[in-house]
């Protein structure tokens, strides 16, 4: 059966224990439609629901909740189980069904945010001509390794390679910033080693929800961020105005270099530079 989520934009007042009774009447009466709901993910400090069910079309979905409770979802979108498990993790639950913050508290709910990052190897087109195939493999090989080390130790996920760069999800969104400047840095490093081979990249990042305008999931994240990423300066981190502010509080440094245009959005875009360059002890 196909996969869905929705998004459920909750009144104020609604207690997690509100939405924990109405997955349980969703489960009492799911099997009349022929609908699972698996899961939920709660992001309470912006009243929002996002549920995950495999259904044998939207608008069974959409009957189960009607029924059970009256919450109905504001946007209900098909999703690939495996485009789903890569962005969101492996996801824990407590008995309610609500999915647990990876890493988190015992009763520390996820509220399904996810930071997106993209690198991108400056001139990857040109590199072989500049140094010939098998010094510019070796070349982007050393881009693909740094990167995957920064993503195993701050929590990154993979989604894909993009030939010319990485794109991976985090649930920590100081987490992204961190593996972004611990990439520049090991870079810097490699090419004070290898003057002759220097590998600049950039990158981008943004935050967003599961469920938004588009039909994809993260879909507006996913552009933001890739955007971001292409508008960069070489070894420069650029990131959206959440990331800046879900920063707050956590060491992180950012210069606020005002609005950008980009392809694709109809308005220009707050951007941020996340500092990363150690200054001399």
């Amino acid at each position: 059966m196909p996969l869905y989520m929705d998004i459920h934009n909750l009144p104020d007042g609604t207690t997690a224990e509100d939405v924990a009774k109405a997955h349980a009447n969703d489960v009492e009466i799911q099997r009349k439609y022929g609908v699972e709901y698996h899961k939920y993910w709660v992001n309470e400090a912006g009243n929002k629901v996002f549920c995950l069910a495999h259904a044998p079309n939207a608008e069974a979905a959409e009957c189960v909740h009607r029924e059970a409770h009256g919450m109905m979802a504001e946007k209900i979108i098909e999703v690939e189980p495996d485009v789903a498990e890569v962005f969101l993790g492996g996801t824990e639950t407590n008995q309610a069904g609500a999915v647990l913050l990876p890493g988190g508290g015992p009763s520390e709910r996820d509220p399904g945010i996810r930071t997106i990052l993209f690198t991108d190897v400056v001139n990857s087109t040109t590199l072989t001509q500049l140094l010939g195939d098998e010094a510019a493999l070796a070349l982007l090989g050393v881009h693909d390794t740094i990167v995957r080390d920064a993503l195993s130790a701050l929590g990154g996920r993979e989604i894909k390679h993009t030939g010319d760069g990485i794109m991976a999800s985090f649930v920590s969104t100081a987490g992204a910033v961190r593996c972004a400047i611990q990439i520049q840095r090991e870079l810097d490093k490699h090419a004070q080693a290898n003057p002759e081979h220097r590998l600049k990249v950039r990158v981008g990042a943004a935050a967003g929800e599961p469920v938004e305008q588009h039909n994809d999931l993260f879909g507006c994240t996913v552009q933001l961020a890739a955007r971001l990423c292409a508008h960069a300066q070489p070894e420069q981190i650029l990131v959206s105005n959440a990331i800046a502010e879900l920063c707050i509080g956590k060491g992180l440094s950012f210069e606020d270099v005002g609005e950008v245009t980009l392809k694709g959005f109809g308005s220009p875009v707050r951007a941020h530079a996340a500092a990363w360059k150690q200054l001399p002890v």
